[in-house]
């Protein structure tokens, strides 16, 4: 959208431009743009970077030791990181787990971990599916039994992204088999160097270790990291996930990718001329145009309205996710060939074809967005959710 942007907002998009084009080290940026593999180094020390500006929390208030930026100035940022090839800030500590310390956790909890979120020292991952118990998630079996000042937890969660690499996990555990499913659920914040944890990777279609299933055999979690009261976690797992769902609009991702698309369209080959002249590959595009700019009109009133995440970060989940999924889409279309999954292409008499360096890692991203319509609570258990605020 092109914003008519007051004029400290344009200052502020300056400032955010100067900083990136210094700051960001061009390894990092080339891989973003391309689509390549990011290490943990390169996510973590990203973190470091900006930390070290004062920017290592951009969505918290000066309070907590965030930057305390207005709306605009936090869709600013994304936008630019994004464009810039920047790679994305951890959401697990910055985007989910912090807004639950803010609002649930004890003091000695908001000012231990608070801290090392923000400056990238400490890495967290998510527990919260597992087998059997996805989008139901109230269904989930992994028990913590009380034993004096700990919990006893076992069992198993899966999907864990990067949780390879983590050193704390937030789990919901149920702690009272008898209540009902969501009213016997606790929240509990698990060190990954606990005794008893087992982390084995999951494959994805991309050929990426990306996500995990973790076991918990008997693990010592102490009581002091439960986060709110027992048997109370469904609510702070509400509260966690409509700050996840929010995230995963992705308006700067889009925006980001939709540049590419018309590059790849602009080429004087001859794809690029088939594709100017294909009528209806330009309607998909226009409307896909037309459905972002809706998607950061919602995203920025949804910023500037008081409070939590309501119903409405189910909405950006929807229409962000399917936008991702579509324009992935229109990107294999574009680069035909070019984007065959995984650098299988071939040329004459079976000799390696010679790919756009981008391009051929087009299939894999389109492999690894058709999870965007699952994760975080599927599409389908989002579109009721809407029904029923709507009282339909």
């Amino acid at each position: 959208m092109d914003i008519d942007l007051a004029p400290e907002h344009a200052a502020f998009r300056t400032e955010v431009r100067a900083f990136l084009a210094a700051a960001l080290p061009a390894q990092i940026r080339r891989k973003m743009l391309c689509g390549s593999r990011l290490e943990k180094e390169d996510l973590a020390g990203w973190q470091r970077i900006l930390h070290a500006h004062g920017w290592g929390a951009p969505n918290w208030s000066q309070d907590y030791g965030g930057t305390g930026w207005s709306p605009v100035q936090q869709v600013l940022f994304d936008e630019e990181c994004a464009r810039a090839g920047a790679p994305p800030q951890l959401p697990f500590g910055l985007k989910m787990l912090a807004p639950v310390l803010m609002r649930f956790g004890s003091e000695a909890q908001r000012r231990t971990l608070l801290p090392d979120i923000a400056s990238g020292a400490a890495w967290w991952c998510q527990g919260y599916s597992e087998p059997g118990s996805g989008s139901d998630l109230a269904s989930l079996k992994t028990r913590a039994l009380r034993d004096g000042d700990d919990y006893i937890v076992t069992g198993q969660k899966t999907w864990t992204t990067l949780g390879q690499y983590a050193d704390w996990i937030f789990c919901l555990v149920r702690t009272d088999v008898t209540a009902k499913p969501q009213q016997g659920i606790s929240f509990l914040l698990i060190d990954m160097r606990s005794p008893g944890i087992t982390v084995r990777p999951i494959i994805t279609l991309d050929g990426e270790h990306e996500v995990n299933e973790i076991w918990f055999d008997a693990v010592r979690v102490p009581v002091v990291n439960r986060v709110g009261e027992e048997n109370q976690g469904w609510t702070v797992a509400k509260y966690l996930l409509g700050h996840e769902r929010s995230g995963i609009a992705g308006v700067g991702i889009v925006k980001r990718d939709m540049a590419r698309l018309k590059d790849i369209v602009a080429r004087a080959d001859a794809g690029g001329r088939r594709l100017r002249a294909d009528a209806l590959f330009a309607v998909r595009v226009a409307q896909l145009e037309i459905d972002l700019l809706a998607l950061e009109a919602t995203q920025l009133r949804m910023l500037q309205h008081a409070g939590p995440p309501g119903p409405e970060s189910s909405m950006l989940k929807v229409l962000g996710s399917e936008l991702q999924q579509r324009l992935s889409e229109l990107l294999m279309h574009a680069a035909g060939e070019r984007a065959l999954p995984f650098g299988l292409a071939v040329g004459a008499a079976g000799a390696p074809a010679t790919l756009h360096q981008e391009d051929q890692l087009l299939g894999a991203q389109y492999a690894n967005r058709r999870k965007l319509s699952i994760f975080g609570g599927s599409n389908e258990i989002q579109k009721n959710i809407l029904a029923r605020a709507l009282g339909l």
